[in-house]
């Protein structure tokens, strides 16, 4: 018989052995966080092939968080009304119609008006993904969280070779592509997932705000924003200042992706145990905050290993920040993870704005400069709130955090 702890085991409940509705769910997710870093590699050539500027690029990434940031908001209020198996349908309809239309584009406007179609789509499915899993698993809450968190990793590090290899033929190809892998996720979950019960009390389009009313929680979220204007000045500006061809971008990104996978599963939850999460977050932060210096103002070799090296601190950054989101407040964890996210996907938003128009004011270090700051900053917050966090940062154990909440895929 296999070991009933171990979430590894190929024993029943074990991570191996899951229903088919649990592997569609998984297998779509993956295609879904791909959508995020699906256009790094290709950045350039988009850019070139639509004879836009990197500021007016960078809004693909704009667009998309922008509205993923808004429909948090909505997500919990659609999903509580008409079943998770409905509202990841929908979701992932959207983006298999907004992907395609992408890469048909023939305008930079275009792409960034579709891609925040895009956006709303993977808000819709991301945001229910986990309560979907968890739900259809068997053998407990560990594994099904487990392959989730691992669905994200492995979607995050195969997004952009996914786009260097279609993207290196034509800028459009990686769209199609995901159109079509999103189509196939569909008609699994169409086939083998059964509706989930519905929640008991129906979450109101108020309630994420009212959630941040939580020290806790508010302060979780604020210092997200300043961590995330720090991810995505990385994930959304790097590749202009890399300027290599769509493979060896891409194989830059899925290095970093897969350093961040590495320690969001595994080496996050064994730094927390030894040293408390909010130590592990602090430094953490300044330690990426030292790396985006040394990115934007070292030679080129230094650069792309910065750029690799900043995964593994963005991967221990996710786990830490999902769970101290997810158990610092009493809101039910759907309502929480709303919440959280809706404050700091703004920075998402923001960072891939700010940075070109940084450089063309100042110079190509600034931007670096700027988002080493927010780090910090991010880092600041957490010492100076770290008594409003600092309970349940102590007491919430990393395999409890999102049983029954809605996670994000910075998790």
């Amino acid at each position: 018989m296999g070991d009933p702890k171990d979430p590894f085991d190929a024993g029943a409940g074990g991570i191996l052995r899951q229903p088919k509705a649990v592997w569609a769910t998984a297998g779509a997710s993956v295609v879904a966080f791909m959508g995020i870093g699906l256009v790094d590699p290709i950045l350039p050539s988009i850019a070139s092939g639509l004879d836009a500027t990197a500021g007016q690029v960078s809004l693909l990434f704009t667009s998309y968080f922008l509205i993923t940031a808004i429909a948090m908001l909505v997500t919990g209020f659609i999903s509580s009304r008409i079943g998770g198996r409905r509202t990841l349908l929908l979701g992932l309809a959207l983006v298999v119609l907004f992907a395609a239309l992408s890469g048909t584009s023939n305008s930079v406007g275009e792409l960034v008006g579709f891609r925040a179609g895009w956006g709303l789509g993977n808000a819709l499915f991301v945001s229910t993904a986990l309560a979907v899993i968890v739900g259809a698993a068997a053998g407990g809450s560990a594994a099904a969280i487990l392959l989730y968190e691992s669905a994200l990793g492995l979607g995050m590090a195969c997004g952009p070779l996914l786009g260097a290899l279609l993207g290196d033929a034509s800028w459009r190809y990686p769209f199609f592509g995901t159109a079509f892998l999103m189509a196939i996720g569909f008609l699994c979950i169409t086939a083998f997932l059964k509706e989930q019960p519905k929640p008991a009390r129906k979450t109101s389009l108020l309630d994420p705000i009212k959630a941040l009313g939580h020290g806790g929680l508010a302060s979780a979220a604020v210092s997200a924003f300043f961590y995330n204007y720090t991810f995505f000045t990385v994930l959304a500006f790097t590749p202009f200042v890399l300027d290599m061809t769509p493979y060896k971008s891409g194989a830059v990104f899925f290095a970093w992706g897969v350093l961040l996978a590495v320690f969001s599963v595994i080496v996050a939850p064994r730094m927390q145990e030894r040293f408390g999460s909010l130590k592990v977050l602090g430094g953490s932060l300044v330690l990426l905050a030292v790396d985006v210096l040394a990115l934007g103002y070292g030679n080129h070799t230094a650069a792309i290993v910065c750029t690799i090296l900043s995964g593994a601190f963005i991967g221990v950054n996710n786990t830490v920040y999902t769970e101290l989101a997810l158990g610092v407040s009493d809101a039910p964890r759907p309502v929480a993870s709303a919440g959280y996210n809706f404050v700091r996907w703004f920075a998402a938003a923001a960072a891939p704005f700010f940075a070109p128009k940084i450089e063309e004011w100042s110079d190509i270090h600034m931007p670096f400069v700027v988002a080493a700051v927010t780090a910090v900053l991010g880092a600041l917050v957490v010492v100076v709130r770290r008594k409003a966090l600092a309970h349940e940062a102590e007491e919430l154990e990393p395999s409890h955090a999102t049983e029954d909440g809605v996670t994000v895929f910075a998790s």
